[in-house]
C-alpha cells in the first residue's frame, strides 16, 4: 500500500511517503525476486472463481491511495519499465477538476493524468468521495460517499469502478454491506498482513509501505518474513483505536434513541 511519490512531501503526507529512487528500487527488488503484480479485480476474480484463475507464481498487489500526482509522475515510468500493473484507488473530492471539495492533502492528480493511468493498464478504484472515516458516518451520508465516488469515476473514465478501499483502513460489517451494495465487488483494508482468501473479498489486508521502509524491510515484506514484527506497533495502536471507534458508535446510536428534550439536553450536562 502506496500513497504519495514524491521527493519533497508536505509534512501532512511525508510518513507515508516514498521518494522516487525508493520506488524505483523497491520496483526492481520485485522484478529481481521474480513477482508478478495484478490487480486488485484480477485477484479477487481468481480467488472467486474457486481457483479457475490461476494465480501466477509470487503474485503481489501493488496498490496507491488517495490521488496524488507522483502516481502518475514517478511511480507510472517505473511500472512501464517492468510491465507491472497496479490499482490506484482515488478520493474523487481531492482530484484536481470539476469536483473538487479542496481536501486534498498535497499535490493532486487531475483527471487527464487519471485517464492516462487508466490507459496504462492502472486499474482505478473507489476511495470515497471526501476520504472520511467511513464507520463513522450515518447511513446517508455512507450512501452518498460511496455513490458519488462511483458515479464520478463512472463518468469520467466509461465504465464503473470494480474495487474499493477504505479510507483509513477502517470497515465494519455495515460499511462492507454498502460497499457491496454500491456495486464494488472487492475491497481492500490495511491490517498490516498478506492478503488471504479467507479473509472475504471485502477484507483483504495489505501491508504498508513509507518513507522509513529501507531495502531490508522491503525484501522482507515481499518475502512475508517478519510481519507481524514488522507492524506490531501499528497493529496494537489499530487495536486500542478499534475500541475507541466502538464506543464513539455506541454513543451515537443511544443519541439517536434519545427523546428529543433529552438530546437537547445532553451536550449541556455532559461531562
Amino acid at each position: 500500500m502506496y500513497h504519495a511519490v514524491s521527493s519533497d512531501p508536505n509534512p501532512e503526507t511525508r510518513q507515508l511517503s516514498v521518494s522516487p529512487a525508493q520506488f524505483a528500487e523497491q520496483m526492481e527488488l520485485l522484478a529481481d525476486h521474480g513477482c508478478t503484480p495484478l490487480t486488485t479485480a484480477e485477484l479477487a476474480a481468481s480467488w472467486r472463481g474457486g481457483g479457475s484463475r490461476a494465480l501466477p507464481d509470487r503474485p503481489v498487489l501493488i496498490t496507491f491511495d488517495d490521488g496524488y500526482e507522483g502516481v502518475h509522475t514517478h511511480a507510472l515510468p517505473r511500472l512501464a519499465k517492468h510491465g507491472f500493473v497496479s490499482t490506484l484507488f482515488v478520493s474523487t473530492g481531492w482530484l484536481r477538476g470539476a469536483y473538487d471539495t479542496g481536501g486534498g492533502l498535497d499535490a493532486m492528480l487531475d483527471w487527464h493524468q487519471v485517464r492516462a493511468l487508466a490507459g496504462q493498464g492502472v486499474e482505478i478504484g473507489g476511495h470515497s468521495h471526501t476520504h472520511p472515516q467511513l464507520d463513522q458516518l450515518d447511513d446517508t451520508d455512507l450512501e452518498f460517499e460511496l455513490l458519488r465516488c462511483r458515479d464520478i469515476i463512472t463518468g469520467e473514465l466509461g465504465l464503473p469502478p470494480v474495487s474499493f478501499a477504505y479510507p483509513y483502513g477502517h470497515s465494519d460489517r455495515r460499511v462492507r454491506q454498502a460497499v457491496r451494495a454500491a456495486g464494488f465487488a472487492q475491497s481492500l483494508a490495511v491490517g498490516n498482513a498478506l492478503a488471504r482468501r479467507p479473509q472475504g473479498p471485502y477484507a483483504l489486508r495489505r501491508v504498508t509501505v513509507r518513507r522509513s521502509t529501507d531495502v531490508t524491510e522491503f525484501e522482507r515484506l515481499i518475502d512475508g518474513r517478519a510481519i507481524g514484527r514488522t507492524f506490531a506497533g501499528d497493529r496494537a495502536l489499530t487495536k486500542g483505536y478499534a475500541v475507541v471507534r466502538r464506543a464513539r458508535q455506541a454513543g451515537r446510536r443511544a443519541a439517536a434513541l434519545m427523546p428529543g428534550p433529552l438530546r437537547q439536553k445532553g451536550p449541556r450536562t455532559r461531562v
